[in-house]
């Protein structure tokens, strides 16, 4: 089977990125397919309001990857992914891969479950972020379940909701399977950062 391998994060001299990039002043609607773009392979692709594919992540014939890679259609890397073994705990660490000023801290997230959580079954994850912006300084968001297999949320430290992900109607108003979501990201957040979270979020519950 042919695969496509991920780009190696461009030289400065030739980077674009800014993450301007992905933070808007409106609200933005995404379509999340719970498929890969390499056939019969593992993974998601992810749309925007145009039809237009955005995000994608292949893991080929691998499920739940301890390594796996967020990238847009050309296979540029944005986030780096991997999960982190502590005694009986997991957690899952992302890198963000087009900073590329190496004397500048990059974004870094870190998503665990607590152990109190855990013991009540509680599906929601506490995600630590720091930023190049605020060195030394932790921002949190919270990822939770809501009602139905696939729905959940994603908030910020203060309750504030950065993101919403349910099962997409089609636009006849039929509900599409399990593995097609409608993603809205609210103004002024970063959506590749709430993607990164979300490829966490997939591979905690085994669907990537």
């Amino acid at each position: 089977m042919i695969k496509v391998h991920p780009l190696a994060a461009a030289t400065a001299a030739d980077a674009s990125f800014s993450s301007s990039n992905y933070v808007t002043s409106r609200r933005e609607t995404f379509t999340i397919w719970m498929k890969s773009l390499v056939m019969q392979g593992n993974g998601c692709t992810v749309y925007n309001e145009n039809g237009e594919i955005v995000y994608r992540i292949d893991n080929y014939d691998k499920k739940c990857s301890n390594e796996v890679y967020l990238m847009d259609l050309q296979g540029k890397v944005l986030f780096t992914i991997q999960r982190k073994n502590q005694w009986f705990f997991r957690r899952w660490v992302g890198d963000r891969c087009n900073d590329f000023d190496l004397n500048t801290e990059k974004l870094h997230f870190q998503v665990r479950k607590s152990l109190r959580n855990i013991l009540k079954r509680d599906l929601s994850c506490q995600v630590i972020i720091i930023g190049c912006d605020n060195i030394g300084q932790a921002s949190c968001y919270r990822i939770k379940s809501l009602p139905g297999k696939s729905a959940f949320k994603i908030t910020e430290e203060n309750g504030k909701l950065a993101a919403e992900a349910k099962r997409k109607l089609s636009s006849s108003g039929v509900l599409l399977g399990e593995d097609v979501l409608t993603l809205e990201v609210e103004s002024n957040v970063d959506h590749c950062l709430i993607m990164a979270l979300i490829t966490v979020y997939g591979l905690i519950h085994h669907r990537l």
